[in-house]
């Protein structure tokens, strides 16, 4: 375990992109390693959002409006409980990543953009079994997404171990 503090990371890091890219993978493999706590945003989904990706539906803005609420207050409250908080979300959309970030600065908060072709993203969500969201959402999720000159750009053609390597060593290099 790399101490947290050595590095200095952000106090919150957040892994996005598209469903399949490997954000819980790589989150919890990253928090792991700093010391921290990683969750997933699914997790904080309602019952009636699961079902509604489930069938096949995108949720809308307004089905995702209290789910980002309820993890900005998340964010906030882990600060007391973790030096080093990793969250996996979409996050698709720069008015979510908005609504995530809240007030905080770069030295708080981290979007990491987990990024790779249609192809492989399509493999990886063909090859899951038993997860909520169908691979019929995946074209919905690339049109959505917007990317911003903000996001930390990371390549998920390589090894999981490679991709959270490289993290970890852009969480060492000196930021300005």
């Amino acid at each position: 375990m790399i101490s947290a503090a050595a590095l200095s990371p952000p106090r919150t890091l957040i892994l996005m992109g598209v469903c399949g890219c490997g954000k819980s993978l790589i989150g919890s493999r990253l928090a792991e390693a700093l010391g921290g706590v990683f969750e997933d945003a699914d997790d904080f989904h309602t019952v009636e959002s699961k079902a509604k990706m489930r069938a096949g539906t995108p949720l809308t803005d307004d089905d995702r409006r209290p789910w980002f609420d309820l993890l900005r207050a998340r964010i906030e409250g882990m600060r007391e409980q973790t030096p080093v908080y990793v969250l996996a979300c979409s996050a698709l959309k720069a008015v979510y990543r908005d609504r995530l970030r809240g007030p905080d600065g770069p030295e708080d908060l981290v979007f990491l953009h987990l990024k790779g072709s249609r192809e492989l993203i399509f493999g990886r969500m063909s090859a899951r079994e038993g997860h909520y969201m169908p691979v019929s959402l995946l074209d919905s999720q690339l049109a959505i997404l917007e990317e911003t000159p903000d996001l930390w750009m990371v390549d998920i053609g390589r090894k999981p171990e490679a991709i959270a390597a490289d993290i970890l060593d852009r969480l060492a290099a000196p930021r300005s």
